[in-house]
């Protein structure tokens, strides 16, 4: 894929589906009980990719910049985009390069409305480390609602996201899904701790709020690269690894999607 092919005439969707490990995304596909996310998928499924960091501040800052997860058993995954620096071996003639600092600041300078609808705690605006991410984009959501302790944060993300979309302007769109993010327990009935089942619950639920999103990216009615990623996993006790901000597989690879719509 040639970005520069596509800039500014596709819109930019771009969605982050925070602490999703790969393995629960896969068996889940493979079960078919991702129907919606089903749809962007090929018929192979999630693909496999490592990440860059193993918390969401450090892998959002990389992905911004354009060091998105890299393919595994491939020694260089060539860049979609990168802010331009001498020296990368990932940079080739499909890539898009760019000179300010991150993707969502040169997409603005195409033309491009720029959108965060924030999910986790590094997107709320509370705080100076909490909008380094958001103050990127002209645009950014964040309440209570979209956050890690609402049952219903992909709703209304997605309701959201609604408003932005009626706009005629190119747009990156940028979602950071918390529903995927500690705690998960309250997608299992009879649940008080997250373990993989809730973790699996949790992205069950996000597939059943996506027809939103596709519903709303149909009727907008333009062409889309849509790119869906995890920024890191979780981990629940595998060789006494727990959560995140560790080196562990179930932390450092990531399922992975790019989906091209043409109208």
């Amino acid at each position: 894929m040639n970005l520069n092919n596509l800039i500014p005439d596709y819109d930019i969707i771009f969605i982050t589906l925070d602490s999703l490990r790969y393995d629960v995304s896969q068996e889940l596909f493979l079960k078919n009980k991702l129907p919606n996310f089903s749809k962007w998928l090929p018929n192979s499924g999630w693909e496999k990719r490592y990440t860059p960091a193993s918390f969401t501040y450090p892998a959002h800052l990389a992905f911004f910049s354009g060091f998105l997860p890299t393919k595994i058993g491939q020694q260089i995954t060539p860049r979609l985009f990168t802010s331009s620096f001498e020296g990368s071996e990932s940079t080739n003639q499909n890539t898009f390069v760019f000179k300010e600092s991150n993707f969502i600041e040169a997409l603005a300078n195409k033309g491009y409305e720029t959108v965060c609808i924030g999910g986790v705690g590094f997107f709320n605006k509370k705080n100076a480390i909490g909008n380094v991410l958001p103050g990127m984009f002209q645009h950014s959501e964040w309440t209570n609602q979209l956050g890690v302790t609402e049952k219903n944060s992909t709703y209304f993300q997605f309701k959201t996201a609604e408003k932005y979309l009626q706009n005629r302007d190119p747009l990156c769109l940028f979602i950071n899904i918390s529903a995927t993010h500690q705690p998960t327990h309250f997608y299992v009935d009879g649940k008080e701790k997250d373990d993989i089942e809730t973790h699996a619950a949790a992205l069950q639920y996000v597939d059943s709020q996506l027809p939103i999103l596709q519903q709303a990216l149909i009727e907008r009615n333009t062409n889309k690269l849509i790119i869906v990623c995890s920024d890191h996993g979780t981990a629940y006790g595998e060789h006494d690894h727990w959560g995140h901000r560790n080196a562990h597989e179930t932390v450092m690879t990531v399922p992975y999607l790019q989906y091209l719509s043409k109208c």
